[in-house]
């Protein structure tokens, strides 16, 4: 699982946030949380919860998939994950908050951020606003990547 390139300050400051975030909610700020939340946030690709596991383990040998499972999903019901969109792949996880959006390979599967402003303020249609209680709206492309096409020109 390739690593972002933040620096340290950069990742300790997220894991203080996060930090406070379980507190908020009422969570116990444990070892293995700590530890998936550094492995998500710490990835430059959309991991899945497969890869977190092999990530994690490296530090907590006796970790188990199921808890890197049930901590991605609790990470996700807290607002500090999301799950990255798609369909018939296994899920891929976000640990990036800023506001940003996602384009996914259908050829490779490779999933790329972007950040394009005018996606931030997506009207929620009317009809919807009256019957739903819309908590989070996403924007999500499907393409060939840069890669894929032989281009190597696009966003990375």
């Amino acid at each position: 699982m390739p690593e972002k390139n933040h620096n340290e300050s950069e990742l300790e400051v997220k894991l203080s946030e996060f930090e406070i975030l379980c507190k908020t909610k009422g969570l116990k700020i444990t070892p293995q949380r700590i530890a998936v939340y550094r492995a998500l946030i710490a990835s430059s690709c959309h991991p899945t919860a497969e890869e977190v596991y092999q990530q994690v383990r490296r530090d907590l040998s006796n970790i188990s998939l199921d808890t890197v499972n049930r901590t991605l999903h609790t990470l996700t019901e807290i607002g500090a994950a999301f799950v990255v969109e798609g369909t018939g792949q296994p899920r891929r996880y976000d640990g990036g908050g800023e506001g940003h959006q996602h384009f996914r390979c259908i050829k490779c599967g490779r999933i790329v951020d972007f950040h394009y402003e005018p996606f931030d303020n997506i009207t929620v249609p009317e009809l919807l606003d009256r019957q739903f209680a819309v908590l989070r709206k996403t924007v999500y492309f499907e393409g060939l990547c840069d890669v894929c096409m032989g281009t190597k020109q696009l966003i990375n």
